[in-house]
C-alpha cells in the first residue's frame, strides 16, 4: 500500500499542504552469506518503482503503532522477510519534500536496525513500491544516496560495537 489511508483522508482536507509525518527508516542486517565476504554483514535493500534507487526499506507509520512494529510490518509487507529490532539508530526531521503529485511534507524518521529472522530468506518485491529486493554485502551494495549509505554505516557500526555506538541522525545536519 504506497499511500496509507490515513493520509489519503487528511489530504482531502488539507490538499498538499505541509504535513508532519511519522516515518521508518529499517536497515535490516545480516551474516554475509560469503565466504569471501566473512567481515562484512549484508544489508537487505529495495529498488524503488519511483525513481529506480535501491535504498533501505522504509514507511510510514499508522495512527498509534509503534515504530519498531512499522519497521517490521514495512519489512514484511515491501520484501517478504520476517525481521526484528534490534536497535534504534537514531531519529530526526527530514524535509521538507514536494512529492511528484504536488504533497508537502516533513517526516520525523526513525532510523531503526533490523535482522532477519530467518538469515537465508529470500526477498521478493512483495508490493507496489519496489521493483527489486535483495541482500548486498556492504562493501558492494548499489546505494547511491550518501544519507542511506551513512544510515547504513551506522547500522553496521552499532552491530559491530553497540556499547560505544552513537547515533548521528538527529543529533546534528548532515
Amino acid at each position: 500500500m504506497p499511500i496509507p489511508e490515513f493520509i489519503v483522508e487528511t489530504r482531502k482536507k488539507i490538499g498538499t499542504d505541509l504535513m508532519w509525518v511519522p516515518a521508518v527508516s529499517a536497515i535490516v542486517l545480516r551474516d554475509a552469506q560469503e565466504p569471501s565476504d566473512w567481515a562484512v554483514p549484508e544489508v537487505l535493500l529495495v529498488k524503488r518503482a519511483d525513481n529506480g534507487m535501491w535504498t533501505p526499506v522504509t514507511g510510514i507509520c499508522d495512527p498509534g503503532e509503534e515504530a519498531h512494529e512499522a519497521a517490521q510490518r514495512e519489512v514484511a509487507e515491501e520484501t517478504g522477510v520476517e525481521a526484528t529490532t534490534v536497535a534504534l539508530l537514531g531519529v530526526g526531521a527530514v524535509g521538507p519534500v514536494t512529492h511528484s503529485n504536488g504533497d508537502k511534507a516533513c517526516y520525523m524518521s526513525v532510523q531503526l536496525r533490523l535482522e532477519a529472522v530467518d538469515p537465508l530468506a529470500v526477498p521478493v518485491a512483495a508490493d507496489d513500491e519496489n521493483t527489486e529486493a535483495a541482500w548486498f554485502a556492504i562493501s558492494r551494495m548499489p546505494v547511491q544516496d550518501p544519507k542511506w549509505r551513512l544510515a547504513i554505516a551506522d547500522a553496521a557500526a552499532q552491530r559491530r560495537h553497540p556499547q560505544t555506538f552513537v547515533p548521528r541522525l538527529g543529533l546534528n545536519k548532515r
